[in-house]
């Protein structure tokens, strides 16, 4: 039976981080050097928090999916990091950087949390700057931003349609200062496999060597996962193809509780499928909002090109029906209603499934230069990869699977239901609430490792520390998780099937994405629960695995996380079936407003869905967090 106690502080929100940092334990400079600490994911979370641990004395492994930790997929964010500087003297505030954030959310994300968030944006942007980030600056030097979905207020840095990449680089570089100087030992090409829980708390990782298959066993005081999201259930998505879910999925077997699963995000703004060859989609970058304009014609079955419909045919759908925001609302509205304009016969592009995105008007007001010197990588790219110049013709765009808000369920402290297990960055469940805004996965990614575990981490160490026992990696525990991870792995060889992994991904892909994805409804997801297993039966049955366990094997690999993906799925359309409601990103079409817009139940819904795993063949246990509203009030979420 887990135990989901938040731990949220007391008293007045503005100074509970404050207050928190005073009244943790502390551990003495010496003894850091005593603690063995296991950093599993390179990106933002995991290059900042390995870093910043190894930076205040402890012992840290960290431990990379890819050849280096300059691949982890936080080099894909392109747009911006939200933080509430207000430089730009139009009224942004920590506190409007918090309201915006639980209102994008949809009122289902802990105040607590969300506010502290805000608070350490501001601290980032100082840390990143003095790493040397070349974020983009005015005339004078000073830094400038920009807009972003779901904010009235210029709060989003950028380094023109890198952000990711170059703020990964700051945390990668002082990442390797730490391995240059001895205090973080990095592993490369290792895939977290399984969690080793010793007398009930996190202690050590199965993993695999993903070039000689060798199975390795780390022990450590502490695990921290910050391993990103299961975007890619979807199997089409603008994730990376490495991205997983199997590091978090195996946690959660092994006693994590797995929150808000179905909180899963469309992202507007991506290059419409070509064809069925593809195995993943292309990001454009959610700044492009800032001077685009989203429009369709306003006849369905237009066929004529884009520049051939005269402005009085046009239908600019969003400044039409969200005149407040216009084409920067949240990317949960922008989603819905580019699929509305589609399913009502106005779509473009060969498959009617995009909308334009015109620059026309931003080329005239800015010239072509403004506009390149603002997104020329981005128009450069989409160029590369359609064949047509943005600058002369509207891009086409259509909603596809991005980012994850649900994840392993963290207290305030960013620990799991696990003692000794943290989740940090996407890997968790804890700031976005149904919905994530625009340029608030770097700042979360960030906040979580350079601000908040080395303050949270240091607390259970210094309270803990001295009660962990000694453990070694010969120890039962570390023995029984490989040898089940092993047995997997056998099994999976020894298939004697007839169908890819890659087979498997694009059918359960194409099911979610068609039952669970932008719009939901009750038959689809029973249908999804009825099918998903029926799936997963046959991929055990008919899954051909070719090639060898010790040596490198990307089929093996890819069989391994559809594996994992095929339970994942179940749950996250069971959490789907069970919120009775539309909010955020999860819409029910059974509870829409009378103008088509979701319908929160706040009376029945106003909580974190947190799932217990019960064991193979049993049904998940719901545990509900209630989330009370102190500081924003529960309304109506409008944008118009």
């Amino acid at each position: 039976m887990i135990n989901l106690e938040s731990n949220e502080p007391d008293g007045p929100i503005e100074t509970q981080w404050e207050r928190t940092r005073f009244k943790n334990t502390l551990v003495n400079p010496a003894n850091k050097r005593k603690f063995n600490v296991l950093v599993v994911g390179t990106g933002l979370a995991g290059s900042s928090a390995a870093a910043s641990l190894a930076e205040l004395g402890y012992n840290v492994q960290s431990f990379c999916l890819q050849d280096s930790p300059r691949r982890a997929h936080s080099i894909a964010a392109q747009g911006g990091i939200n933080a509430a500087k207000n430089y730009a003297n139009d009224g942004d505030s920590v506190y409007r950087l918090f309201y915006d954030t639980v209102k994008g959310g949809d009122y289902r994300s802990r105040e607590s949390n969300v506010y502290r968030l805000a608070q350490v944006s501001t601290n980032i942007i100082d840390q990143a700057a003095a790493q040397g980030i070349p974020f983009a600056r005015e005339y004078g030097g000073t830094l400038t931003t920009r807009s972003f979905g779901g904010a009235q207020v210029s709060r989003t840095f950028y380094a023109r349609g890198q952000t990711g990449q170059q703020l990964l680089l700051g945390a990668y570089s002082a990442l390797m200062r730490q391995v240059h100087q001895g205090n973080v030992k990095l592993h490369t090409r290792r895939e977290m496999m399984d969690l080793v829980v010793v007398d009930g708390k996190a202690r050590g990782i199965v993993v695999r060597n993903l070039v000689t298959g060798a199975y390795e066993r780390y022990w450590g005081d502490a695990v921290l996962l910050c391993t990103g999201g299961y975007g890619r259930v979807f199997y089409l998505s603008t994730n990376a193809i490495n991205c997983n879910a199997t590091a978090a999925w195996r946690a959660h077997k092994k006693g994590a509780a797995f929150a808000n699963p179905c909180y899963t995000q469309i992202h507007p703004t991506c290059i419409p499928q070509a064809g069925e060859h593809q195995s993943k989609l292309t990001l454009m970058s959610e700044s492009l909002r800032n001077d685009g304009r989203v429009w369709v014609p306003q006849k369905a079955g237009d066929t004529r090109a884009a520049n051939d419909i005269p402005e009085s045919e046009r239908d600019y759908y969003l400044e039409r029906r969200y005149p407040a925001f216009g084409n920067l609302v949240p990317r949960d509205v922008a989603s819905r209603a580019a699929k509305q304009a589609c399913d009502e016969g106005k779509g473009v592009n060969v498959t009617g499934r995009a909308v334009y995105l015109d620059f026309a008007d931003a080329v005239k007001r800015m010239g072509r230069d403004g506009v390149a010197e603002k997104y020329g990588n981005l128009f450069d790219m989409y160029e590369r990869i359609t064949g047509d110049n943005p600058y002369r013709t509207p891009m086409k765009i259509y909603p596809a699977s991005h980012y994850t808000m649900g994840g392993l369920w963290v207290d305030y402290n960013l620990m799991t239901t696990i003692p000794g297990l943290f989740a940090l960055g996407e890997a968790n469940f804890s700031d976005h609430g149904a919905n994530r805004l625009g340029a608030s996965a770097l700042m979360q990614g960030l906040a979580d490792g350079y601000f908040v575990i080395p303050y949270t981490l240091g607390d259970y160490l210094g309270k803990h520390g001295n009660d962990l026992k000694s453990v070694d990696v010969n120890d039962a525990e570390f023995g029984e998780a490989e040898e089940q991870v092993s047995g997997r792995i056998d099994k999976l060889l020894s298939n004697k099937g007839n169908k890819s992994p890659l087979d498997f991904h694009r059918e359960l892909g194409n099911l979610m994405y068609d039952k669970c994805g932008m719009a939901r409804n009750e038959k689809g997801l029973k249908e999804a629960i009825e099918e998903i297993p029926k799936i997963r039966d046959e991929f055990w049955k008919s899954v051909s695995v070719p090639g060898r366990k010790d040596t490198l094997n990307q089929n093996l690999a890819e069989a391994n996380r559809v594996a994992d993906f095929l339970e994942l799925a179940e749950m996250l359309a069971r959490d789907a079936l069970n919120r009775e409601e539309s909010c955020g990103a999860h819409l029910r079409e059974e509870y829409l407003t009378e103008d088509g817009e979701a319908r929160r139940r706040d009376d029945e819904f106003s909580y974190s869905a947190a799932w217990e795993w019960k064991g193979e063949g049993e049904a998940h246990e719901l545990h509900k967090e209630p989330l009370t509203f102190k500081y924003v009030k529960q309304t109506t979420r409008s944008y118009k």
